[in-house]
């Protein structure tokens, strides 16, 4: 617990379908033609968003199925925006209609031999564990198929959305495997563990609608045309998230995160430690000054 605490201390509006053409091309952060090689591309959004970074999988060829390049891309990526104080929300979707991720390249993990099986696995663990403790809020926004590994991404993510005709599930066991890059963790603390067992052992898939009742994801949305219509309901949540004060954000996504691993009593502390970090913040005292003067508050993450 003393190393927990001491860790910490160093340490929803509805989707609106009648959103113009032109809005949606705006915000689609979709790839430009010098990226199309790249499996990841991120994009930094300006105007009323600045401060929501979009992180797009496009590794077209392979469904972005997690080979070896697109977990070294995606672990820079990370780095890249763990490093950058500017990004407020980060959203992670696909580049590749109908397609979120469609976990690991079995065509490259069929040539490897066991002990690079373990490796490979023990990476893609690592790279959950990355997109998990970002300091921002992580939204996965899920216009497809999201199964094994690629599940296991979305499960990594603070909130997850869904469109209609999404297909999510754990489907190791149909390999005579586990999910193995947290899957069998994450899952139970999300749904339960008498519903993860189930749908582990069996490999059964949901759509959108059937991962909304057992509380799998937080909004499901009918797929526009376009194919992006989770993207543009994770942007809606991201734009109410980012007039709020970055650093109270950010430190309750510490205690939320840190106090789940714990005792309730010990989740209490690590609390205090974090409410302690926000007293002395210039926001804070200009969010006292907006709420008197009636005003909307100007937050500088200080």
């Amino acid at each position: 617990m003393v190393s927990l605490v001491a860790s910490v201390r160093a340490t929803s509006s509805l989707y609106h379908f009648c959103a113009c053409t032109a809005r949606t091309l705006a915000t689609s952060a979709m790839p430009s033609p010098k990226d199309e090689a790249k499996e990841v591309i991120v994009s930094y959004l300006d105007g009323k968003d600045n401060g929501i970074a979009v992180l797009g999988l496009n590794r077209s060829a392979a469904r972005n199925s997690f080979g070896k390049t697109l977990i070294s891309q995606l672990n820079e990526a990370l780095a890249s925006i763990r490093q950058n104080n500017k990004p407020r929300v980060l959203i992670i979707r696909s580049l590749v209609p109908k397609v979120f991720c469609a976990g690991a390249d079995l065509r490259e993990r069929f040539k490897m031999d066991n002990s690079e099986v373990l490796q490979f696995v023990s990476s893609l663990r690592e790279l959950m564990t990355n997109v998990e403790t970002l300091p921002t809020p992580v939204i996965s926004a899920i216009d497809g198929a999201a199964l094994g590994g690629g599940l296991e991404l979305a499960l990594a993510t603070d909130i997850r959305v869904a469109s209609s005709e999404a297909k999510m599930g754990l489907v190791e066991t149909k390999l005579a495997i586990i999910p193995g890059a947290g899957g069998t963790q994450r899952l139970p603390r999300i749904i339960g563990a008498a519903k993860a067992k189930e749908l582990i052992y069996t490999a059964r898939i949901l759509d959108g609608e059937q991962a909304l009742q057992i509380g799998l994801v937080n909004e499901v949305v009918p797929q526009n045309k376009v194919g992006d219509a989770a993207y543009q309901m994770a942007l809606s949540i991201a734009r109410e998230i980012l007039p709020n004060g970055p650093i109270g954000v950010r430190l309750a996504k510490v205690a939320i995160s840190k106090g789940m691993e714990v005792s309730q009593e010990d989740g209490m502390e690590i609390e205090e430690q974090c409410y302690s970090k926000l007293v002395n913040t210039k926001d804070r005292i200009e969010g006292l000054a907006a709420f008197a003067a009636k005003r909307v508050p100007i937050y500088q993450g200080a």
